[in-house]
């Protein structure tokens, strides 16, 4: 009986062992986002470098972080502006944001907020300007694109070469989460950003809620305004927002849903919280003593009363 077990099972095992060979590294395209999002992201990056994928990063000649050296192929491409006019524009936007009282929404996307990222939008149209670059990553054969949306070029070059793309972000600005995962943030619930309201909203604060919600509709299209001409351009197509956000393929969000209001979590919605954070350490033996001698105090108290 034993043996005609093991025969029956004998090519189950061979299959198993079949599909180790069929697991090989990839080939992706990289497309950063300067600044402290590339902090994050570059850990990631460096990471898939080390498990044997073909990396190739995309970046602006023109940057604060992006020119640190990678061990992995990287292509740049000039911009239409200067270091010193990209400084004198983060200066202008970080003394706005000081002298600031009341952050709003409005504020945020009317403001010098909104000059700067028209700055860094126009960089798109560079990378697609340089026709050997554009041709290089068209016949380079990529596996899938991964992006930081807070730049919407990302997902830009994804449509454009009609990739995969993988979204590496702590959220998303205004509402195009919900919109481009199909995960609805019911308004009663789940307040917006920068209002400061719990989920158990008043009567009140629902109102508020969903006002501004309309709000950020009307002025995200504003702020987003110039990304679109220029997406509209290179596509050769009219493009909205949600045309670009909802074509993402998997969304690695860094935070964790127990940290964030009860809504629906769509499947290609995977929670990597934490993946920044150094490595746990065991915790000493003083710890444990501590923990005995805590728990012993307490017992002898509860006793005692």
């Amino acid at each position: 009986m034993a043996r005609t077990g093991w025969t029956s099972t004998l090519p189950l095992c061979v299959c198993l062992l079949l599909t180790c060979g069929f697991a090989e590294a990839g080939k992706l395209l990289v497309v950063p986002v300067d600044g402290s999002h590339w902090f994050t992201m570059r850990s990631v990056v460096e990471k898939l470098i080390l498990r044997g994928h073909e990396v190739v990063v995309v970046m602006p000649e023109v940057s604060w972080q992006l020119g640190r050296p990678l061990n992995c192929t990287v292509k740049t491409y000039s911009t239409s502006y200067t270091l010193e006019v990209l400084d004198q524009e983060f200066k202008a936007f970080a003394q706005a944001q000081w002298e600031a009282r009341v952050q709003s929404i409005f504020s945020l996307i009317m403001g010098s907020y909104n000059d700067i990222f028209d700055l860094l939008f126009s960089k798109c149209r560079s990378l697609f300007k340089d026709k050997k670059l554009v041709e290089y990553l068209k016949e380079s054969s990529f596996d899938a694109v991964f992006l930081d949306p807070f730049d919407i070029c990302g997902l830009i070059v994804a449509k454009y070469f009609s990739l995969p793309s993988v979204v590496f972000a702590r959220g998303i600005f205004c509402h195009y989460l919900e919109e481009g995962a199909q995960c609805p943030a019911p308004l009663s619930y789940v307040p917006r950003i920068l209002l400061g309201f719990s989920d158990a909203m008043t009567f009140k604060e629902r109102v508020r809620n969903h006002i501004m919600h309309l709000e950020e509709r009307l002025l995200c299209h504003r702020f987003f305004k110039s990304a679109l001409e220029i997406a509209s351009e290179i596509l050769q197509t009219p493009v909205t927002v949600y045309d670009l956000h909802r074509q993402i393929s998997i969304w690695l969000l860094r935070t964790d849903f127990v940290l964030d209001y009860p809504k629906p979590v769509m499947p290609n919605m995977v929670f990597i919280g934490g993946i920044n954070c150094h490595q746990g350490k065991p915790l000493p033996m003083i710890s444990f003593q501590f923990n005995k001698l805590f728990c012993a105090s307490a017992c002898t108290y509860q006793l005692a009363n």
